[in-house]
């Protein structure tokens, strides 16, 4: 990993860093904001008996709200009818972004034991049959390989913010320390981890496309796979596209810099995208109560 989570505040080697980052100021009432919304919509009454139908909507408002944050901002009504994600870079986008998010829950088991492999796999389910180069599909870049974040759009499209590119050789190196922070089994709360996964990938880059979309596909695996969010139904990718482009560049850029501040910044953001994609599934519960959905 990069110095982000590894060093904050200057802890010592032995401490476990992601414990570091829940104590920074703010965060610990982010987790405490976080866990007593997603209690609340897990107790909607709704939930026992329809919570199938509250996680298929969860999951196509994240796609629409996590391609939306990678340049293809479609309303929700044409994501639901649309059929063909094919026919160019924000369709295709979109299609990838609803592919991910109907395989990340397939993929827990695997997370818990190499969760290099699953990101291999995501990008493999994003990126197959989009025109992407196949020999760059499913694998870290390579040196010299380009990042084009979303293929068949101009350059910079989809990127979240302007940092410099990782060397291939760094990429392998701390995509190894994020695996083996993530199997640490760490006691810092879901939000901490999630954000820092997220944060992580979008740093790295470690695809040749489709970053964007991998990172969140990978904080809402954290999300589940932690016990938070097991039915997958509080959509993060909601708030995050709710709160803006602006403001997840610029959280993310508090999360390269790798102070304490930047990096509170980042998973308090990262907590009231949750909130926001709580709220968004209560309003589902919401319709579905009064039988208008």
């Amino acid at each position: 990993m990069s110095t982000t989570a590894s060093d904050a505040s200057s802890a010592p080697r032995s401490a476990d860093p992601l414990v570091v980052l829940a104590a920074l100021p703010g965060v610990p009432d982010a987790v405490d904001s976080v866990r007593k919304a997603v209690d609340r919509v897990y107790g909607h009454r709704v939930m026992r008996r329809r919570s199938n139908e509250i996680t298929s909507e969860a999951a196509l408002r994240a796609a629409r709200g996590s391609a939306a944050l990678s340049g293809a901002d479609w309303a929700l009504e044409e994501v639901r009818r649309r059929t063909d994600f094919g026919s160019d870079a924000e369709a295709r986008t979109v299609g990838a972004a609803l592919r991910l998010n109907a395989e990340a829950g397939q993929l827990l088991s695997i997370w818990a034991q190499s969760p290099v492999r699953v990101l291999a796999r995501l990008h493999l389910v994003a990126a197959g049959g989009t025109g992407v180069p196949d020999g760059t599909v499913g694998r870290p870049r390579l040196a010299g390989e380009p990042v084009v974040e979303m293929p068949g759009s101009a350059a910079g499209a989809g990127s979240p913010a302007e940092a410099p590119l990782p060397g291939a050789d760094e990429v392998a190196g701390r995509l190894d320390g994020l695996a083996r922070l993530v199997l640490a089994t760490s006691s810092a709360p879901a939000l901490v981890t999630a954000a820092v996964v997220h944060g992580e990938l979008l740093a790295l880059r470690p695809f040749g496309s489709y970053n964007g979309l991998v990172a969140r596909a990978a904080e809402r695996i954290v999300l589940i796979a932690s016990g938070l969010d097991p039915k997958s139904i509080c959509p993060a990718e909601v708030g995050h596209a709710e709160l803006g482009r602006a403001a997840y560049a610029a959280a993310f850029d508090g999360y390269l810099s790798g102070t304490p501040d930047g990096m509170a910044a980042w998973i308090t953001h990262c907590g009231r995208a949750i909130e926001l994609g709580v709220r968004e599934s209560t309003a589902v519960c919401e319709a579905l109560q009064r039988g208008a959905a």
